[in-house]
């Protein structure tokens, strides 16, 4: 991953109507500038669509597109639920979820779950605190990349 900011791949995934999709993407936008390169991967093309509106450079929606994408990105950021083999009521394929749990790409997970999971050591937040605490966490990536550039 020893590239430039302008060339690291972000790789935001999520589901359903994509509301914490767009919203990571909104905020990366604000923070962190037009100069990333945001792929919008949705498991529908609602998800996708509301994504790309908040500021993606490209989607793609779909298990294909997904499992596609995992292995070309360097940061894949989404709820938890990414990695949950049947979660957001079944859109998210057994397939999608090994796709992001193997991939190389570093995983900013936000702890948002409609699952029936509990997460030790994690205090229950709302979205806007979550949302800029990932935007900071990949900020912190993004200036560790540069480093070794």
């Amino acid at each position: 991953m020893a590239r430039g900011v302008d060339t690291v791949k972000l790789m935001v995934l999520d589901g359903q109507g994509g509301g914490i999709g767009a919203t990571l993407i909104k905020e990366l936008r604000a923070s962190l500038g037009l100069d990333l390169e945001i792929l919008a991967l949705g498991t529908n093309s609602i998800a996708t669509s509301r994504m790309m509106k908040a500021g993606a450079n490209r989607g793609g929606s779909g298990e294909n597109a997904i499992v596609h994408t995992c292995h070309q990105v360097d940061v894949i950021i989404g709820p938890i639920s990414i990695l949950i083999a049947n979660a957001m009521i079944g859109e998210l394929t057994p397939k999608m979820a090994t796709a992001v749990g193997s991939s190389s790409a570093i995983k900013i997970l936000i702890p948002l779950t409609q699952e029936n999971i509990r997460i030790v050591g994690v205090s229950r937040e709302p979205l806007p605190h979550l949302v800029n605490q990932a935007v900071n966490m990949i900020g912190e990536i993004l200036q560790e990349i540069n480093q070794h550039v």
